[in-house]
């Protein structure tokens, strides 16, 4: 049942001040409709407390596009000035958690306020800790961790997985803000019991981020959710199967290529981590051919562009660009997912090209991340643009044959 917003932030601003209570507070998501003002670039906010030489202080991380920014704050008028300035901001989630619950707070467009409180088995202590690392979103010991060999039978952890476990993290992160921003902005329907999330991941493999995606989205953010992993081998979908089955998930694996997959009911969201050269274009034509919501690529290795720059002459005056190997495939990269986002701009989506995970942990870090908004573009300064770059390269992007049809 809906209550009056002011009232629900009132009593959220009570466990936020109380250090003895708050675990953690985190704040995302922009109420439909609100106006651009000072400090509405802040994507996501997370608060907890945090013991220093100079005492306890209310520890504030901002998300903007970017980069996180951290300010710390004392107890007192410090704190509570910190706090109210945050809950005049229009976000549209608040989850607060305590030692003895955890609260979801989401704002519906009447701004009013739908509360959703679950009471803890049992108590937790706060960790205050201010070196600790950035809040996980996945404990070490998850069962999803420890079922697909990322963490051992303590649930730490294993050395060997740090880096898979950073790549996991991060890109739940991304996914996070990705799926509240286009809920949000009304481009990514709000999921039911009756009409749960639709996600594909393509070429999943061994599917570590298909589940790990699962118990986030499950687990987590309490969305309803229906997964399916599509991957090639037999051997994967019958041990995806088999893990699934293991943690009590339900989620359908089967056996296809990206361009074959038949699924019962098109997806909402599409996934593709590190599909290996075209076949990330092959992922953005089945997305594009589904009308999916939400896109998350992450290429591989780029092929087919470098080959062509190989094969055709440099335009003037770019010949250094393409003369020594190793910039001429690091430029081919960059061409490639310059091509793509074009096309997907011109189909009808935004586009943002960021990195989501440091190259210390893959030097395959670039995400092509894309919502649909509907406004296919015909013409224009986009068109002109994507025109002019494949004349100028003597390149035809694989992405642009499998869309010829529908006139990419």
């Amino acid at each position: 049942m809906a209550e009056p917003l002011l009232r629900v932030l009132a009593r959220m601003r009570g466990l936020i001040l109380d250090d003895q209570v708050l675990v953690r507070a985190v704040a995302s998501g922009r109420q439909r409709g609100a106006e651009a003002r000072e400090g509405a670039r802040w994507k996501r906010v997370e608060l907890r407390y945090v013991d220093l030489k100079a005492g306890r202080h209310l520890q504030v991380t901002a998300y903007d596009e970017t980069q996180a920014h951290t300010s710390n704050h004392a107890l007192g008028n410090d704190a509570r000035d910190a706090v109210d300035d945050l809950l005049d901001l229009p976000f549209a989630h608040w989850n607060v958690e305590t030692t003895t619950q955890t609260h979801q707070v989401r704002v519906t467009k009447r701004l009013e306020a739908m509360v959703h409180t679950v009471d803890r088995a049992e108590e937790v202590a706060a960790e205050r800790d201010h070196d600790r690392d950035k809040p996980r979103l996945l404990a070490e010991d998850d069962p999803v961790l420890l079922a697909l060999g990322i963490s051992d039978a303590q649930g730490r952890v294993k050395p060997t997985r740090q880096a898979k476990y950073h790549q996991v993290e991060e890109f739940l992160r991304l996914l996070d803000a990705s799926v509240t921003e286009a809920i949000d902005k009304g481009h990514l329907r709000r999921p039911t019991a009756q009409e749960p999330l639709r996600v594909v991941d393509l070429g999943c493999g061994n599917a570590y981020l298909t589940f790990a995606a699962h118990r986030f989205l499950s687990g987590v953010r309490g969305l309803p959710v229906v997964m399916t992993g599509v991957d090639v081998k037999e051997q994967s979908r019958a041990h995806n199967t088999g893990v699934a089955r293991e943690l009590g998930i339900d989620a359908e694996f089967v056996v296809g290529t990206i361009a074959g997959a038949v699924l019962a009911e098109p997806p909402d969201v599409v996934l593709a981590l590190h599909a290996c050269d075209t076949a990330t274009d092959e992922a953005l034509a089945r997305a594009l051919e589904w009308g999916a919501a939400l896109v998350l690529a992450a290429p591989c290795c780029h092929h087919d562009v470098a080959a062509q720059l190989r094969r055709n002459p440099t335009p003037a005056p770019y010949s250094l660009l393409t003369r020594h190997g190793i910039l001429r495939e690091r430029f081919a990269d960059t061409l490639t997912d310059a091509l793509r986002a074009s096309i997907l701009r011109l189909q009808g989506y935004r586009v943002d090209v960021v990195e989501f995970v440091g190259s210390e942990h893959t030097p395959r870090n670039t995400l092509l991340r894309a919502t649909r908004t509907g406004s296919v573009v015909k013409g224009g300064g986009v068109r002109k643009e994507y025109d002019d770059l494949v004349a100028t390269w003597h390149v035809t992007p694989k992405l642009a044959e499998l869309l010829e049809p529908a006139d990419a």
